[in-house]
């Protein structure tokens, strides 16, 4: 498997970037160092992993989006092309379940033969830290908390004291019909949790061909079993910690090459300062998040 140049990318304001096609990179937004390794399956043109990383026009609000469509090659292009537009049609708002809903209603709409998506939404705010997550059936991130010094799964039930837009009776249909992949239904509700994120901390985002690699006997590493992993390789810098990663993945698989399109994502909060934010401008920029409360 041929290395991949590992190239460095300030994120300006109302810019996007990313795509289907194979990169690696490392993407620098106030409060967030993100390093992406994504690679199709064959090695060229596009792949059914889709990434997207954007900042809003204050810089205050940066958006990261992966999302693994069913089909690999040109067929899934569209889908790549809708995600962005999604992307800047949302770029400035705050709250990413309604940029779910409508990503699920276009996919919904322009593909009736089938094809979903599962997605990770991201939405780091960078004046109070707070990092927002939106899983639309997708494997669920792991976060390592510097403060705690300890690898956990980046879930609802795991954040425990988090800000939350779930309600009790919405945490029931959370198990039920909400946070569906992408696709499937077009009026499906999405949840999304907030956790504020200290300097060090670190999450990584990651496709499932990394989760149902597979060993020798054919055993899948699965979620838990790439939980082991991260702890066993230890926190490092994001950029260490997904090389480090990559191999142990390679080394699993015998090195054989990966059987579906593969993207890795590591973030690390950085102390990158945002542009100043007022009092008064980030209370209004909070209270455009209807319902939000603790748990």
């Amino acid at each position: 498997m041929a290395e991949q140049a590992d190239s460095e990318h300030v994120l300006q304001c109302m810019e996007i970037t990313g795509g289907n096609r194979a990169v690696r990179q490392t993407v620098v937004a106030p409060g967030l160092d993100i390093w992406i390794d994504s690679r199709p399956l064959g090695g060229s043109g596009g792949g059914g992993d889709v990434h997207y990383v954007s900042t809003c026009g204050a810089g205050y609000v940066t958006r990261l989006a992966l999302a693994d469509v069913s089909g690999h090659g040109e067929s899934v292009d569209h889908q790549a092309t809708v995600l962005r537009k999604l992307m800047r049609k949302y770029i400035n708002t705050l709250d990413q379940t309604r940029f779910a809903k409508a990503l699920n209603r276009e996919l919904a709409a322009i593909d009736a033969s089938g094809r979903f998506a599962t997605a990770l939404l991201l939405t780091y705010f960078a004046p109070t830290k707070h990092l927002m997550v939106c899983n639309a059936g997708h494997g669920r991130p792991l976060r390592y908390s510097a403060t705690r010094i300890e690898w956990q799964f980046l879930d609802l039930e795991s954040a425990g004291n988090c800000l939350s837009l779930t309600t009790s009776k919405a945490r029931y249909h959370l198990e039920r019909l909400a946070n569906l992949p992408l696709g499937i239904l077009d009026s499906i509700n999405y949840q999304q949790f907030a956790v504020e994120l200290t300097d060090g901390d670190v999450v990584v985002l990651s496709t499932d061909a990394i989760t149902e690699c597979e060993d020798d006997s054919g055993e899948m590493l699965g979620e838990s079993g790439l939980l082991a992993l991260v702890r066993e390789l230890g926190a490092q810098d994001r950029t260490g910690l997904g090389e480090r990663l990559l191999k142990a993945v390679d080394l699993r698989r015998g090195g054989k090459p990966s059987p579906d399109d593969q993207t890795l994502i590591v973030l690390e909060h950085s102390d990158t300062s945002p542009p100043r934010a007022s009092l008064g401008r980030t209370v209004r920029t909070l209270a455009k998040m209807i319902g939000l409360s603790r748990v």
